[in-house]
């Protein structure tokens, strides 16, 4: 298919949503983004400024913010969730609050994702959750607990509150009809997240999968884990879900590997990721009966591939099975031409207080300006929309 027709060219569908000055300010900020000095010194400026309380949120709102983010509540989110759906594309509201480490922090993130939930159960265009491993628990116990590590009783009772607040969240997703996808983080801390993701969809994914894990296809191990996870399915009787990633921690998995002078995780190159990726993709699809698969990519070819693998498997567009997903901000021509063509697509939407939700906009800012191509396509396809859209007036 992607050899006749490459559906992602079309930038009239891409950016029918954006009116003329969204569009210009969508240029703007990718032009900011593609110049990686100014993404070090403006990221510099803005933890500055937000550690001394300068008052610079209106600034961030009505540029990067708004563009990246949904709102800053659930129902701030409403109107963009809405107007996405118009065009088929669902979303799945993403709260993108980092890095807290108290137990009352924890219990207000539970709250705000169940509250997801169950806004979700009556929301058609909301038909998946998801959380963060460490939006629950400390990134140091999940550690301890990986490296199989004796725990105090204090910790003992930490990690119990951690299972509790999993527990609460798969079984209202699994009452409320909703899948919950839960995101992979770093490597060092993945084991424990996977052992308690794998016991949550034994329990809550008899019928079908409610519970999804990620996986990190950059990590050149994660093939053989979801062989493996596939396998233990089989054996026990019970439905798994994936989500497959490429991945957001490289820099940081390939630093730390050589510091501490262990085999880093990371594939040797990009194109190993991608064929790891792709394999994957392929092994879900030839297994569809038992995996359901949500396909977090930004990859147009990724994207063409699954899209050439459902119908040599003869599996229709919107087969309930198979989702693709993107970042709301970015890839508008891959997310709304699949939706045009019937695809089932979700929008990863990230909500939550402005100074909150900054450390997610700075990793994407720096991810945009790392991944080779990612600036430079979404600039190239908003000059092409701006040309087309001054030839029609």
């Amino acid at each position: 298919m992607h050899k006749k027709e490459r559906i992602f060219d079309n930038t009239e569908i891409a950016f029918s949503l954006k009116n003329d000055s969204e569009l210009e300010r969508a240029y703007f900020l990718f032009k900011m983004i593609s110049i990686e000095p100014l993404v070090r010194i403006g990221t510099a400026a803005t933890n500055f400024a937000i550690k001394a309380n300068l008052p610079i949120e209106g600034l961030i709102r009505s540029t990067v913010f708004d563009h990246f983010c949904g709102g800053v509540s659930e129902n701030d989110c409403l109107p963009v969730i809405e107007k996405m759906f118009n065009k088929g594309v669902s979303s799945v509201l993403d709260y993108s609050v980092e890095g807290k480490e108290d137990e009352m922090e924890f219990e207000g993130a539970v709250k705000t994702i169940l509250k997801i939930i169950d806004f979700a159960k009556d929301i058609e265009a909301m038909p998946i959750a998801v959380f963060k491993p460490t939006g629950f628990g400390r990134l140091g116990l999940y550690k301890k607990i990986g490296r199989k590590e004796n725990l105090t009783k204090l910790e003992q009772d930490e990690w119990n509150n951690v299972v509790r607040r999993f527990d609460i969240i798969c079984e209202r997703a699994k009452e409320n009809d909703v899948a919950v996808l839960i995101d992979a983080e770093e490597s060092w801390m993945q084991n424990a997240a996977d052992e308690l993701v794998t016991m949550m969809m034994e329990k809550y994914n008899t019928e079908k999968p409610i519970v999804f894990n990620t996986l990190q296809m950059y990590r050149h191990d994660r093939l053989e884990f979801l062989k493996n996870e596939h396998n233990r399915a089989i054996a026990k009787g019970y439905f798994i879900g994936y989500k497959l990633v490429r991945g957001a921690y490289m820099e940081k998995e390939n630093e730390r590997a050589k510091v501490k002078g262990y085999k880093s995780p990371i594939c040797k190159n990009k194109l190993a990721t991608d064929n790891n990726f792709n394999e994957g993709l392929r092994y879900v699809i030839k297994n569809i009966d038992r995996i359901s698969l949500f396909a977090g990519t930004h990859n147009e070819e990724s994207s063409y591939l699954l899209m050439d693998l459902m119908k040599n498997n003869g599996l229709k567009n919107n087969d309930s099975r198979v989702w693709f997903g993107q970042l709301y901000g970015m890839s508008d021509h891959i997310s709304f031409n699949l939706a045009n063509d019937g695809y089932n697509v979700a929008k990863y939407i990230p909500f939550g207080p402005v100074k909150d939700v900054m450390p997610y906009l700075i990793r994407r800012a720096e991810e945009n300006t790392s991944v080779a191509g990612q600036t430079g396509r979404e600039l190239s396809l908003i000059k092409k929309e701006k040309k087309r859209r001054k030839l029609l007036n």
